[in-house]
């Protein structure tokens, strides 16, 4: 499915990533390393934000290194940022739709994928009127996820997804990953 192979990355003239290659298939795949080791910038490289030197990026046998950002998020890649990148001001159902809105197939599909979600993390729905800033760290990082499932996408990459949160909340996202795993794979930095 993704085959990244011998990418070399810099920032200017600092090498921070050296001949990184990393294969996900149908799975869950954990990439981990201390802070500063590159796992971030691994994954920016894998959705086009940055640019590699050298190496290869393939999804589903088709080349992503001179595709836009966008265009990767259509082949069928999501990304939940650390960051998590909500909309503050909009509704729990707001920033659902809006992670649908700009893939056709996942627009047509809206009402079948919000079911998905709800039925994945019931708070959701019951929340989903409410302003996502309003959310807890824990809430936001479920809606977070929730979004990029709205993309129905075929790889699902996490950055950091426990970030934050307290120990009981990380047992429940990891529970919720292997339910997750039974329709997409799953990259976790």
């Amino acid at each position: 499915m993704l085959i990244v192979n011998k990418i070399n990355c810099y920032y200017g003239k600092l090498h921070v990533i050296r001949d990184a290659s990393l294969e996900v298939g149908n799975e869950a795949v954990g990439l981990f390393g201390p802070n500063g080791a590159g796992k971030t910038t691994l994954i920016h490289t894998i959705i086009g934000l940055l640019k590699p030197a050298t190496g290869k990026i393939t999804f589903e046998g088709k080349s992503l290194l001179h595709m836009e950002t966008h265009e990767i998020i259509r082949e069928g890649i999501a990304i939940v940022p650390q960051e998590r990148e909500l909309f503050p001001f909009m509704s729990v159902r707001g920033n659902l739709e809006a992670g649908a809105a700009y893939i056709p197939s996942a627009k047509n599909r809206m009402g079948e994928r919000l079911d998905y979600v709800f039925d994945l993390y019931p708070l959701l729905k019951e929340r989903s009127k409410q302003l996502a800033g309003t959310l807890s760290g824990g809430e936001q990082r479920m809606l977070a996820i929730a979004r990029a499932l709205m993309a129905c996408p075929k790889l699902l990459i996490l950055d950091e997804p426990s970030l934050g949160l307290q120990p009981s909340l990380v047992s429940e996202l990891f529970c919720k990953l292997k339910e997750i795993k039974k329709e997409v794979s799953i990259l976790i930095a």
